[in-house]
């Protein structure tokens, strides 16, 4: 989307060089990435990206100083995960974005999805090193950085160790997942891991003395790293001393609320111009004629699971009227292929990952490629120059 970067990359590219970048990827992981990992890294203009970050900071604010949305919002979270000691604010924010094309030919930003809940921020950036290392990508332009606002590779390090720790040592924090050895993202868990010094464990390994919690070694745990996905917890039926519920001495870096709180939960409550039309099912008097033109949603989905595009009108009314307002109901948008590529062009999915220091600070980009219905793996089976990426932007020098 810069196009002499673009056409720079597409000229210098090789299968070696790919070959290279995911055999350096794989050694700085320290483990095999299951998930597709495109060819390209994806150059963002500077205006553009900019928009997506301010984008994101005024969804976020919205909901904020909505009071009433703060107390509709208790609704969204199930009392059988309603956790004790919720933080004033998310920790941890992401914010996706698809891109239209504008009546006067340019690109214009539109939400997707938000969340307030933790992404890969440790294994983003080695993704974004490989890149730059495998393909040289200094030598295209020496102010390219996968980085936003003002940061740096020390000061991105600093912000993630101080808002993970908080004051805590590094020993007496655990970033906590489910068979977190087996999750796709592992990558991040071990490059978090190696970053911080803190250690990864399975929630069914937690032990629990009254209200302490320990590591299955016996070191007490302080501060939880949080990664898990409750609806993973409810799918596998997880059995646990430790109930995420439980009224313990631990402090959250990441409160599990937020992951309700800031959710497909919040869509049909903003009023922004990069949100589409978006209802809770319980809410619409009748249907729309035109359902090729929406997507079904459930609330409390991950991955894209149970998503309907174009849903029939049979698939809505079966949903019983108890669940409706379990779902929402959103205008499908047009999102254009903006990446030109050897194969074609491909659709781009820009997430905006922020960290909660003094306020809302946008850190970096995780992005997706793909030229399936949708950005995930299963939509884009057996495709190439799709799949995670990194995203560059030009920081003036």
């Amino acid at each position: 989307m810069i196009p002499q970067l673009r056409r720079q990359f597409n000229e210098s590219y090789t299968p070696e060089l790919y070959a290279r970048f995911l055999s350096r990827l794989d050694e700085a992981a320290g483990t095999h990435v299951e998930f597709r990992c495109s060819e390209t890294p994806v150059f963002l203009p500077p205006a553009l990206l900019n928009k997506m970050v301010r984008y994101g900071q005024e969804l976020y604010q919205q909901l904020a100083d909505n009071p009433d949305y703060r107390r509709a919002s208790d609704a969204a979270i199930p009392n059988d995960f309603r956790v004790p000691g919720e933080s004033d604010h998310p920790l941890f924010l992401q914010v996706d974005f698809g891109l239209v094309r504008e009546p006067g030919g340019g690109l214009e930003p539109k939400l997707v999805e938000i969340q307030g809940f933790p992404s890969i921020y440790a294994f983003q950036v080695e993704m974004a090193h490989e890149y730059q290392r495998a393909y040289r990508l200094r030598e295209f332009d020496a102010n390219l950085t996968p980085f936003l606002g003002s940061l740096d590779d020390e000061s991105f390090r600093n912000l993630l160790k101080r808002t993970i720790l908080g004051a805590h040592e590094p020993q007496e924090v655990v970033l906590l997942e489910i068979d977190p050895y087996h999750q796709k993202t592992l990558p991040d868990f071990l490059a978090t891991e190696r970053l911080l010094g803190i250690k990864i464990i399975n929630i069914s390994e937690v032990k629990k003395r009254g209200r302490e919690l320990y590591t299955p070694n016996g070191k007490p745990i302080r501060r939880i790293y949080n990664r898990v996905i409750v609806d993973e917890l409810i799918r596998k039926s997880v059995r646990s001393e430790f109930k995420l519920t439980d009224d313990v001495d631990v402090e959250w870096a990441g409160h599990p609320n937020w992951f309700f709180r800031i959710s497909k939960f919040s869509l049909p409550w903003f009023r922004h111009e990069c949100v589409p039309e978006t209802t809770f099912l319980a809410n619409l008097k009748s249907l729309p004629d035109n359902l090729d033109d929406y997507v079904l949603k459930p609330l409390y989905s991950f991955a894209g699971l149970g998503v309907k595009i174009a849903p029939s009108r049979e698939e809505v009314e079966q949903i019983p009227h108890g669940r409706r307002a379990e779902f929402i109901l959103q205008r499908r948008m047009d999102f254009v292929p903006t990446i030109e590529t050897p194969v074609g062009l491909t659709k781009v999915e820009v997430r905006i990952m922020y960290i909660w220091d003094r306020g809302l600070q946008p850190v970096t980009t995780v992005i997706r490629t793909g030229r399936g219905k949708m950005m995930g793996v299963d939509f884009n089976k057996d495709l190439t120059w799709v799949g995670a990426s990194a995203g560059f932007t030009v920081r003036d020098s």
